[in-house]
């Protein structure tokens, strides 16, 4: 069965980048449509974010009880592997999305399961779930909220061994004996930290020199390497994976070095990929499989209907961006359907996604939590900005000593040096990710020190840090 309807907007992906495109659209009045071909609620909610922190907090919260004098010696033991696997599924609800579709049925929002594809302008099909197939019709906007995928090297056996992926790091129902990790980033190292936690002997593998989490200060993959090896993981650089095979269960990798390494499981967290290679992009021109760039609005370059919002433009791969971003998009598209015209160079206005490029905050859940917002200082210099780093040990904070006895930290802070504000700022440590949204209030905000200098932080606790980082900055 086939058949049509025309609604204002048509979303293609029911995360939760979707899902704000779609509210924000129906809160503006507009009819909305919402494609998904596996669970509303998208990869955060069931294989990414939620999951993933799920097994991590108990994981965090022992560790941090074991710094806590009077209580070390109650959390001595290990973690009860199938309570935490227990609490994880809670949280992605058992990988079942009522709740969700219940949601999109509160706001006026009509759900089409199965895949759909842009079919021409301001057309897109779905070929149901159920074998039914429908044609949508989009007055205004189509938004792509398709998010990114895994991308896996193209090495030789690595379809027969049926690697995991984060998918499968973040939903296994087993903890294996031994776990190989590939890769040094963010779903590496968190990964790497709950898992070994949870009694697996892991073993990661990072390609380049760099170390863990090269995106970020140098000191923060120091501190998170220091901290893995203490719990009992090995961390080695500067070798990759040259070929894989499974035999009788056992996974075995072969290095670049010449050696292997024997696994229960292998964990590639290698990057990811935009999920538009099947989406029709060729029916309008464009490459299937690339990234969406968008302008401001996030509206994609050279069209006046389609739109990118999340993973899929590149700009920001983390959902509370793309979550920003989807607010931001909802509203440009109820604008402009009701023909309110947009500044387009309006930087603080509601159509423009400018947090993308100034202030993007990001927490590394690990033990230590590592946590950072702006620009770190060699992407500063790379930039051209006359800049400063400014740098603290966190254990000369007395706010951290109480948080854990032998609390160790450390907290930068880049100042631009022409303009007096903050660019960027990182903190390594317990608890810092609770630190974060102040420093990015500060760089979004372009607080100059002087006025900073008047936020005082309470005392005794851990933000104290800020007052102990602007001292050093003024030499006091």
């Amino acid at each position: 069965m086939t058949d049509s309807k025309t609604y204002d907007v048509v979303v293609l992906g029911a995360g939760p980048v979707g899902e704000n495109v779609a509210d924000r659209a129906r809160a503006g009045g507009l009819s909305v449509a919402i494609v998904e071909s596996e669970l509303v609620g998208g990869e955060c909610s069931y294989w990414a974010c939620m999951p993933s922190k799920a097994l991590l907090r108990p994981v965090i919260a022992r560790a941090d009880a074991r710094k806590v004098p009077g209580l070390r010696q109650s959390v001595q033991g290990p973690l009860d592997a199938a309570a935490v696997l227990a609490h994880r599924d809670y949280y992605t609800s058992h990988w079942k999305d009522d709740g969700q579709i219940g949601w999109l049925d509160s706001i006026g929002v009509d759900l089409y399961r199965g895949h759909g594809r842009i079919a021409g302008t301001r057309q897109v099909t779905v070929a149901g779930s159920d074998g039914t197939e429908h044609t949508l019709t989009a007055r205004h906007a189509v938004a792509v909220c398709t998010g990114t995928r895994a991308a896996l090297p193209d090495l030789p056996g690595l379809a027969e061994v049926k690697p995991w992926t984060s998918r499968e790091a973040t939903s296994a129902d087993h903890v294996p004996g031994r776990l190989a990790v590939v890769g040094g980033g963010v779903v590496a190292v968190e990964m790497a930290t709950a898992w070994q936690a949870l009694g697996s002997q892991v073993t990661v593998l990072v390609r380049g020199d760099d170390g863990l989490l090269p995106r970020m200060e140098p000191f923060a993959g120091e501190l998170v390497t220091k901290a893995l090896t203490e719990a009992g993981a090995e961390v080695r650089t500067g070798v990759s994976v040259t070929g894989v095979r499974r035999e009788n269960g056992t996974v075995t990798a072969t290095l670049s070095d010449g050696g292997t390494l024997e696994a229960d499981e292998i964990l590639f967290a290698t990057g990811r990929a935009p999920r538009t290679d099947d989406l029709g992009l060729e029916t309008i021109g464009m490459d299937p499989g690339s990234w969406l760039p968008v302008d401001e609005s996030l509206r994609v370059q050279g069209s006046d209907w389609l739109y990118a919002v999340g993973d899929a433009n590149h700009r920001a791969l983390l959902t509370h961006q793309g979550k920003y971003q989807a607010r931001i998009a909802g509203a440009a598209i109820t604008a402009r359907a009701q023909g309110v015209p947009l500044l387009e160079t309006d930087t603080w206005g509601a159509h423009a996604a400018t947090a993308d490029h100034a202030a993007v905050p990001q927490v590394v859940f690990t033990d230590p939590e590592a946590a950072s917002a702006g620009l770190t200082l060699a992407e500063a210099e790379a930039a051209g900005r006359r800049v400063r780093a400014v740098d603290y040990d966190m254990a000369g904070v007395a706010g951290a000593g109480l948080y854990a006895d032998g609390y160790e930290g450390r907290a930068r802070m880049i100042v631009d040096l022409d303009r007096e504000i903050l660019l960027g700022v990182t903190f390594v440590g317990p608890g810092v990710g609770e630190l974060i949204h102040s420093a990015t209030v500060a760089i979004a905000g372009e607080v100059p020190i002087d006025r900073l200098w008047h936020a005082v932080p309470a005392y005794p606790t851990v933000s104290e840090v800020w007052l102990r980082l602007l001292e050093t900055y003024r030499g006091a």
